[in-house]
């Protein structure tokens, strides 16, 4: 099931972190480092399914070479706590073809971050061979100066801002969108936070209820309700680590207490929607049985028909059919509240790779 998630976070030198061995882990390529002298060699690795480099066409050749590029950018970073590159990564809809995944991206990362002077260094990783086969993300390295005909200028403050990130954030959600759209699929993610998905959850259930549309109200309630639980802390490259090898340091604790308690939100939800889907089928057959034409009906709808009621007969058959597919729609909507919150942490599940 599509879920939303995207993370940016910055490769700093600092960190003991190097551009080239993060451009060669994540493409699943050898680059040799020129500064160090060291060689990042991750060509046996699995699990890449595309690789690709989008430069403002203004670039130099060079820009489009993963190797040249990321050792172009160590050097013209020289000191110690440099920032070298920022990645972006994001979750891809498992119910998209590898092929609408890979334009899914390169749309998103052409007007997000090549169109403002960025170079986007692309790469699809599949699910992890344990973790969760619906797992598809891409990473996406991102160089932080701008660049001219003869290489690298100066670096761009602007790209750093918070506004920006929102920018992304949102333009994310509306790509992701349009291709599910596009791919005939209903579902859809949301960039918002919590808080604001479930204020709105419970302002429309409001208004359901105002209006008399209980139908309506218990959707958005138990949206609301699956909705009303914490984020899970974002944890730190060494603590997720740790997690992975069973050590628990506070805040491995943190997110373990955090998680627990998205569960059973999560398991009050799943159990809230099945008792509502039961109670919308009751309601659906309720429906229909009240709308059931009577024995004679058919012999007073031919006797009508030369009186001119056909046009009266094949509303009221119109308007049936209409109840009957909205309460099929909303026992639907209710099935992707249960599908949506079951699978709704794997946002905080993603690879934490290097």
């Amino acid at each position: 099931m599509a879920i939303y998630h995207l993370r940016a976070s910055m490769i700093s030198r600092s960190a003991g972190r190097s551009a080239t061995g993060a451009a060669a882990y994540r493409s699943g390529e050898l680059i040799h480092d020129a500064r160090t002298g060291l060689d990042f060699d991750y060509r046996a690795r699995s699990g890449v399914t595309h690789v690709e480099i989008l430069a403002p066409a203004h670039a130099p050749e060079w820009a489009h070479d993963r190797s040249a590029l990321w050792n172009r950018v160590e050097a013209a970073e020289t000191r110690k706590n440099s920032q070298l590159a920022r990645e972006i990564r994001v979750a891809l809809p498992a119910e998209l073809s590898h092929e609408a995944r890979v334009e899914l991206v390169r749309d998103f990362c052409q007007r997000s971050f090549v169109d403002r002077g960025m170079v986007a260094d692309i790469a699809l990783h599949a699910p992890g061979l344990t973790g969760d086969e619906r797992n598809h993300h891409a990473h996406i390295l991102l160089t932080t100066r701008e660049i001219d005909a003869e290489g690298f200028t100066t670096k761009n403050r602007d790209w750093n801002a918070v506004a920006v990130l929102e920018d992304w954030r949102e333009a994310w959600a509306q790509e992701a969108n349009a291709a599910l759209e596009r791919a005939g699929h209903v579902l859809r993610i949301d960039h918002r936070t919590l808080e604001a998905q479930r204020a709105e959850a419970l302002e429309l259930a409001q208004e359901a209820r105002e209006r008399g549309d209980e139908v309506e109200e218990l959707a958005q309630t138990v949206r609301a309700v699956s909705l009303d639980r914490e984020p899970l802390p974002q944890l730190s490259l060494g603590a997720w680590q740790l997690k992975e090898r069973g050590i628990e340091v506070a805040a491995v604790r943190v997110w373990h207490e955090v998680r627990e308690r998205a569960l059973e939100v999560g398991r009050v939800a799943q159990e809230l929607a099945g008792q509502a889907r039961d109670w919308l089928g009751r309601v659906a057959e309720r429906t229909l049985e009240a709308l059931e034409p009577a024995p004679d009906a058919w012999g007073e709808f031919f006797a009508e028909a030369a009186g001119g009621g056909l046009r009266d007969d094949l509303s009221r058959d119109l308007d049936r059919d209409r109840q009957v597919a909205d309460q099929a729609e909303r026992v639907r909507q209710l099935e992707l509240v249960k599908e949506r919150e079951a699978h709704a942490r794997r946002d905080d599940e993603l690879d934490h790779e290097l």
